[in-house]
């Protein structure tokens, strides 16, 4: 769609025109834009993209000091302007031949799945933009099944009810057990412990070091 088409089609859309401020970051002069007071942001991108002979993939929006975004939660995003407004024009420079800069930022923040339900989503949105929480606690968030959730949840419940009947200390010493022997595992066929005790005639590992191999050195002169 080129530029006279969005104009053309939003301006039917949604009537009179505003008259905002575009500032480019660089050398060139600020210039004055035309355009509907409920567009896109994709649209407006395109627009100063193609009156400035810009590309469009690198260009950053900022409005009142936010930085604008095409999507969110796969929703086309919408602003709302007004005369006099001023929309500052960043321009990311081109990464080196062989060195993609892009790649490499986007591998240090945390992102859903294609796959992740629209609820997910929708929660992600609010935590990450909203209360703007840290991609680390994110990550640990969206990394546990509701199961983990529901057993955390539960065990708070249980520790209140502990902690009123004057049990804390005993429940927090339940959970370490619970924690331990819940995660021991088990052992594959043919596997050795290294505690010759849990072992099939108390074998031991090889190399192992204890009185009865000192004593026997001792006895065969090798010590």
């Amino acid at each position: 769609m080129s530029m006279e088409e969005i104009v053309e089609e939003t301006n039917a859309k949604h009537g009179n025109l505003v008259e905002i401020t575009v500032k480019i970051i660089g050398p060139a002069r600020p210039s004055r834009l035309h355009v509907p007071p409920s567009v896109r942001v994709h649209d407006l991108r395109k627009l100063i993209a193609g009156k400035n002979r810009l590309p469009v993939d690198n260009l950053k929006l900022i409005l009142r000091g936010k930085v604008l975004h095409d999507r969110e939660d796969e929703d086309d995003i919408y602003i709302q302007l007004n005369d006099g407004d001023s929309l500052i024009v960043a321009v990311k420079p081109k990464a080196p031949t062989g060195l993609d800069i892009d790649d490499d930022e986007e591998d240090l923040k945390f992102q859903l799945p294609q796959s992740t339900s629209r609820w997910k989503k929708k929660l992600y949105s609010f935590l990450h933009n909203k209360l703007r929480l840290p991609d680390i606690l994110l990550m640990a968030i969206f990394s546990l099944s509701l199961k983990a959730w529901f057993l955390i949840i539960l065990w708070f419940i249980m520790a209140h009810v502990a902690h009123k009947w004057d049990l804390g200390p005993l429940y927090i010493l339940g959970t370490g057990f619970c924690t331990i022997f819940l995660n021991l595992g088990r052992r594959q066929p043919g596997d050795v412990s290294a505690y010759s005790i849990f072992n099939e005639d108390f074998r031991e590992l090889p190399g192992t070091l204890n009185a009865d191999a000192i004593d026997r050195d001792i006895r065969t002169g090798q010590f």
